[in-house]
């Protein structure tokens, strides 16, 4: 297993310090703030351990203050709901005796009911499209420099964007985003750790939607984007290990805040999971 992959499992692993308390760490790797998937996941992580024989199936968050990636973030899990069909948990995250993150998760076990989902888009696929050897060649020397020095390390998660022209100053006129995307080694089998993953890995992208109408990139130097929001739904199984296509696309923006979606498909067409999150977009304003 590569460093970066074995990495994120530890940064994912929390420490127990008593029945609903834990503690987790963030990677020093020179970030002014936490990434807001990384307290997803871990949030997602305290939560998933005070729950047996149940799958999360939907979290609802918000982002109160930035990390602080020098000191660990203690977790603080409230045991809200212990029913016959759904588990419910409120998780907060504490750093410096503020709560900077808190999120609702929910529980529910398989049942027998309708079935219907969306169709996947028609794109190609991720053998198709460039590697990153030639992501970074090409996208690279364009992105600021903080940016620049965590894409030139290695990483635990793998991305394909099919509309690559985008990052090159492209624009792309439906305003519409698709990525494929994995963990670039292979998972142990618990569908929680997968499901974990991916609440990380489903922070990496989405806001950078909300600039697609207007041809600019969360990587440019005079955007400040944060999340301020997110929400997660869990529809059916799946490997963060196997290629996901991740579709986004931007219904709204004003006020200084853009709101994005995103869906997650299997190679094979399976609707896996939703997601939505509301996040500032400022454009930095020039001095004098």
């Amino acid at each position: 297993m590569s460093a970066a992959v074995q990495e994120l499992l530890d940064i994912l692993d929390l420490e127990r310090l008593e029945v609903n308390l834990f503690r987790g760490s963030s990677p020093q790797v020179g970030w002014q703030r936490v990434f807001g998937g990384q307290v997803i996941g871990q949030a997602l992580v305290a939560a998933c351990r005070t729950v047996e024989d149940r799958l999360p199936h939907s979290l609802h968050a918000y982002f109160l203050l930035p990390g602080d990636p020098a000191v660990p973030i203690i977790y603080r899990v409230g045991r809200i709901r212990d029913g016959k069909s759904f588990t419910t948990r409120q998780v907060s995250a504490i750093q410096h005796g503020k709560t900077i993150f808190a999120t609702m998760v929910s529980f529910h076990g398989d049942e027998d009911g309708f079935v219907h989902q969306m169709a996947m888009p028609v794109v190609p696929g991720p053998d198709e499209l460039p590697g990153e050897a030639e992501i970074e060649r090409r996208v690279l020397p364009l992105m600021p420099d903080p940016v620049r020095a965590y894409y030139e390390r290695e990483r635990p998660i793998e991305l394909r964007p099919v509309e690559f022209g985008r990052y090159l100053g492209q624009r792309q006129t439906e305003g519409r985003f698709h990525i494929w995307a994995r963990i670039a080694d292979a998972l142990p089998d618990d569908p929680v750790l997968h499901r974990c993953v991916l609440a990380y890995l489903s922070d990496l992208t989405l806001l950078d939607a909300a600039l697609i109408p207007h041809g600019r990139t969360v990587f440019e130097p005079d955007i400040l984007p944060a999340s301020l929001d997110h929400a997660l739904w869990f529809h059916r199984p799946f490997r963060v290990d196997d290629w996901l296509l991740y579709a986004h696309d931007s219904p709204n923006a004003s006020g200084g805040r853009g709101f994005a979606r995103g869906s997650l498909f299997t190679r094979d067409g399976r609707l896996v999971a939703s997601v939505a999150q509301e996040g500032l977009i400022r454009q930095r304003q020039p001095y004098g």
